[in-house]
């Protein structure tokens, strides 16, 4: 297709192709003159994606870019190329290492992988942005004294397992390893605010099932 006709399908202007062409975040296409190139699926799946990171998920063009440089590294395992892109994804920031609380918040999570046999987790440790935001959080609920034993813990991880579960079977759907991981990390912007909306409905529908409204 040209880029007229991927513009039109996309729903993304043709100067923001040309703008994301020039950043890399969109590989160029098959060039067939000195001022026209062809482009196929895999242009209009790079730009759903490259829209989800920058319009839903806000990150910088810089930021996108290094996400991007991650999902197309077919030099990686599928794990870690899907790692290394989720990685680069902002997170928040981290827990104040010489706290009281960010010391026990650290001890319940090392409790809590190892009770949950995750040994991944375990393994990458500090390493993972994940791990780092988890032990904020629970320092955080420890610091305020909102219930964050492990008991507790426990039983939202495996109920985020589930979803983790979802996300894998609906990744490996895609033909290719390159569309899977493009997925998986399209999956992670997009579906973050929706889990959360489901949340808080779901807490408006117990709550009236309990004690009505």
């Amino acid at each position: 297709m040209r880029l007229s006709e991927l513009s039109e399908r996309s729903g993304v202007s043709t100067a923001t192709i040309k703008y994301y062409l020039r950043e890399g975040l969109v590989h160029p296409g098959l060039r067939i003159t000195a001022t026209q190139a062809e482009y196929d699926e895999s242009h209009l799946r790079r730009l759903r994606l490259v829209r989800a990171l920058i319009q839903v998920g806000r990150l910088p063009v810089a930021t996108a870019r290094e996400v991007l440089s991650h999902v197309d590294d077919d030099s990686l395992g599928r794990t870690i190329r899907l790692g290394a892109a989720l990685w680069a994804l902002p997170n928040g920031p981290d827990a104040d290492e010489e706290a009281p609380e960010t010391v026990a918040a650290r001890t319940a999570v090392e409790r809590l992988l190892e009770g949950l046999g995750w040994a991944t987790s375990q393994e990458i440790g500090t390493l993972s942005p994940a791990y780092r935001a988890l032990v904020s959080s629970v320092a955080t609920l420890i610091r305020l004294g909102y219930p964050c034993d492990v008991d507790h813990l426990t039983e939202h991880a495996r109920l985020m397992h589930q979803v983790a579960v979802q996300d894998l079977d609906m990744m490996e759907a895609y033909p290719t390893e390159a569309e899977q991981v493009e997925a998986a990390v399209a999956s992670v912007v997009l579906y973050e605010p929706l889990l959360m909306a489901l949340r808080r409905m779901a807490q408006e529908e117990e709550s009236a099932r309990r004690y009505g409204l």
